[in-house]
């Protein structure tokens, strides 16, 4: 783990940062989008919806005053588990310059203790088929590609 290294749950001074960070990290670290000087109001929005829901953890991972990583922790209760809920991670984003330095092992090993504390039935995430350094880190981390997901994009 980088010393200096934080993981905390994100707040509201946070919000322009963490989507630039996550804005940049855009399959074959491309940006998403390009985004205006000034973020619109639907950014604020999300993270009020977010920050408000007891199951959504969104986290930042801060080093030296600077967010260089991000993830969101959500946990998902369904009928046939019993009460014991999943937990999905989902925007893992660290900052370029700073990948393969341990921060995504930290961000990672972090949500996984989170997890087994709430005696989950498993940790599923979601991640670009492109995203090959990423896969192996899942790898490492006891993940196994065991099921193929779909997307659909209603407004497309």
């Amino acid at each position: 783990m980088p010393e200096n290294l934080i993981i905390r749950k994100a707040c509201a001074v946070d919000i322009d940062p963490l989507v630039r960070l996550i804005n940049a990290g855009g399959p074959e670290d491309k940006p998403r989008q390009n985004l205006p000087e000034e973020l619109p109001s639907t950014y604020f929005e999300a993270f009020e919806l977010i920050d408000q829901d007891t199951n959504q953890y969104l986290m930042v991972a801060e080093l030296n005053g600077e967010i260089v990583g991000t993830f969101q922790l959500t946990y998902l209760y369904h009928l046939a588990a019993a009460a014991r809920p999943d937990a999905q991670l989902e925007a893992i984003h660290v900052k370029g310059a700073l990948r393969g330095k341990g921060i995504g092992t930290t961000m990672l090993q972090w949500a996984l203790e989170h997890a087994n504390s709430k005696g989950v039935r498993r940790v599923q995430l979601t991640t670009d088929k492109r995203r090959i350094e990423a896969h192996s880190l899942y790898k490492r981390l006891g993940f196994t590609f065991s099921h193929q997901g779909a997307k659909l994009y209603p407004d497309k």
